[in-house]
Formats: structure tokens, sequence, C-alpha cells
């Protein structure tokens, strides 16, 4: 039985269940997915700041899990904040959904599109495909500039202009998948696969699969280097509890 904590790292809990239950969906029935987020932070993660001040709070989650046991990680944000430092702490795999996603992608074609969120975000987005190896394999990343919180109100039409963009960015780019820019569009994913006629890539449910493999197989992130546990510092002010 794999243990795995989808951590969300914004505050909506709307969001957050919404993510559980496409991670629940895909996780083999003996896998016990526990779908979290920070009581601090941004309640949606659009920018820099947002993603730096959602850090913390998603630490926070992490060192939680490794008090109730978990197994394995998963970081529900398509930036991948904090990816790095979650290793350091978290004992199991800690798996993002971008890298996620990306990987899936390569493994499918030899191409594929990124369709995300706000505009101002797609740098970010061309920044992890470089940083995981893909900036030959990433033909295009497109903004639906719909707002992260209003992609689950029915009223603001967010399936329709995701799954518009989708087909576009397929036409225009040549690839031969879509990689969905935010855990908020995991609802999507099957509608959008149905329409377009080819793979349409869910980091969070990637994620948790990977996470599950990782933990079956008996692997988890190497300690001896960079990822070794931080060593005891104290820290101050707001970050105090932080101290190791």
């Amino acid at each position: 039985m794999a243990r795995i904590r989808v951590i969300n790292p914004n505050t909506s809990r709307a969001m957050t269940e919404s993510i559980g239950r496409c991670a629940r969906a895909v996780a083999e029935p003996a896998t016990v997915v526990t779908a979290v987020n920070p009581a601090m932070g941004p309640e949606s993660i659009e920018s820099h700041y947002d993603e730096a001040l959602a850090v913390p709070g998603l630490l926070a989650e992490i060192a939680a899990g490794e008090a109730a046991g978990a197994d394995a990680y998963v970081i529900a944000c398509f930036g991948d904040p904090g990816l790095d430092a979650a290793r350091e702490l978290a004992t199991g795999p800690v798996v993002g959904i971008a890298e996620a996603a990306m990987h899936a992608a390569t493994l499918l074609g030899r191409g594929f599109s990124v369709v995300t969120t706000l505009a101002r975000t797609t740098g970010r987005a061309w920044d992890l495909a470089a940083r995981y190896g893909f900036s030959g394999a990433c033909r295009g990343v497109h903004a639906c500039d719909i707002p992260v919180l209003e992609l689950d109100d029915p009223a603001s039409g967010a399936r329709a202009v995701v799954a518009d963009l989708c087909a576009e960015a397929l036409a225009r780019d040549g690839c031969d998948s879509i990689v969905l820019g935010c855990a908020g569009m995991a609802p999507f994913c099957a509608d959008i696969s149905r329409r377009l006629g080819v793979p349409v890539i869910d980091g969070v449910a990637v994620a948790t699969k990977l996470a599950e493999s990782l933990v079956s197989l008996g692997l988890r992130t190497g300690a001896r280097g960079e990822y070794a546990p931080p060593g005891p510092k104290k820290y101050t002010g707001l970050l105090g509890g932080f101290s190791i």
C-alpha cells in the first residue's frame, strides 16, 4: 500500500478537493491519496511572488506528511514550486506535475505543446521545459488568460476556452500531444482528449501514477549530495517554526 500526499500549494480548498478526486481516479485501490493545501499562502499561484510565498506552506505540508508517514508526494502546481526544497525534506520521492507531464509527453510523441492559464506564466513553463531537458520537444506554450480560480466556475466557460486553445495549439505547432499547464485543468483532460483525438496530459494524474510506481519499486530521492537533508539552522521571525 502506498500513501501519497498530493499537495496543492495554494490555499483554495475547492481546488484541492478537485485535484484529490483526479488523483484518486487513477490510483490503485490499495493506494491512499491524501489531498491537502497549506493553511498559509496565496489563494492562487499566478506570479513569481505568489510562487515564492507558497513555498513555506508547501514545506510545512511536507513536514506534516513526514510525521504522518507519507510514502511519496505530488506537488500539484504546474510551476513545480519548492520542488528541490521538498526533496531535501522528504524521505520518499517528490514529483512535480509539470515535470511528470513533460516526461510523459516525450514518451508519446516527438513534440508537445503546453496550454496554461495567464500569459505572464508562460515564461515559467518554458524555463521548466529547459530545466527538464525538453526544450527541443516543447513546440509552444499558450495562455488562455483565465485566472486559476475561475477554471472550476461553470459560468467562466473555461472548459470550452481551454479546449479551443488546445485545438489551436495542435494545429499551429504540429505537436503530437497537449500538456495541460495547471492543476485546475485536470477535470478537463478526458473531454479534450476525446475531442482532439491526441494524448492530452494532466500532470496530476501522471505524477500520482509515477509517485505510486516509485514507491512500489522501492525507489526514493538520493540523499548523498544536493538533496541531503538540510543541516541544523535557526530561522527567525515568521519563519521561526522552520528551524531544523
